[in-house]
């Protein structure tokens, strides 16, 4: 989970403008609600916008993520002073039980090896009480959405209040497998700099992620479209079973 596009500062600065309104939420707020859950652990919280909405909800919310950068953004969001934010990842977490944990906005996808994404899926299982919820999203890759992932295709050109007008573009360098190496392009035309963020995503089948949860000790409950992504996103729910009596 380790890019310029969340480490560094001034692209932490600007990443909601550029990400656009968060139209996937709230379908996941639907969730949480059908779940019925309480208490919310946000992996790869990032800039922080699902974990303050859910505060704001009366949900009781801890948002993780291992950039600094986009918890500073996070932390000035309304409602921030009610989430406990951890810098790190789910190895690193403190002893937790909360209800359901979720990663949103493709978190799922940068975990680029099975060990990584093993380690973080046992990471989770342990911060869930028992009968506790996992629900994340992952791009389908049977649609190869990458073959429009080009500067025509998703140039943009937006203005922060913070940081003025900027352009920006992605592009795809390599395609291994399910991995795919992206760069993405900015410019700001205040002082005509330019930077780039570097990064490597994952896209595994869905075969191959529910096999996953299965082995990481996960219940499949369900396997669902994203709503705001129709044949582009598959929504996992998964849980951590309970004691049987």
């Amino acid at each position: 989970m380790h890019d310029d596009l969340f480490a560094e500062p001034r692209l932490a600065q600007i990443y909601d403008v550029w990400e656009g309104e968060r139209i996937d939420l709230p379908s996941y707020l639907a969730i949480v609600a059908e779940l019925g859950a309480r208490s919310v652990l946000d992996v790869g919280c990032g800039t922080g916008n699902w974990a303050s909405m859910l505060a704001q909800h009366g949900y009781e919310v801890v948002g993780m993520d291992p950039a600094e950068a986009s918890l500073a953004v996070a932390r000035a969001k309304p409602g921030a002073q009610r989430v406990r934010w951890i810098h790190g990842d789910v190895m690193s977490l403190p002893t937790l039980a909360v209800d359901l944990a979720t990663m949103t906005g493709n978190v799922s996808n940068v975990f680029v090896t099975q060990q990584e994404w093993l380690a973080t899926l046992g990471g989770v299982h342990a911060a869930l009480r028992p009968g506790g919820y996992l629900v994340f999203e992952s791009v389908d890759p049977a649609g190869q959405p990458w073959l429009n992932w080009n500067r025509e295709r998703t140039y943009v050109r937006r203005e922060s209040a913070d940081a003025g007008v900027f352009e920006s573009w992605l592009e795809v360098t390599g395609v291994d497998g399910d991995l795919v190496s992206i760069q993405r392009t900015y410019v700001f035309a205040a002082d005509g700099a330019t930077l780039t963020s570097e990064g490597v995503r994952r896209y595994p089948p869905r075969p191959v992620i529910e096999d996953s949860l299965i082995s990481a000790g996960y219940e499949l409950t369900d396997v669902r479209g994203a709503p705001d992504r129709p044949g582009l996103e598959l929504v996992f729910i998964a849980r951590k079973p309970a004691p049987t009596s």
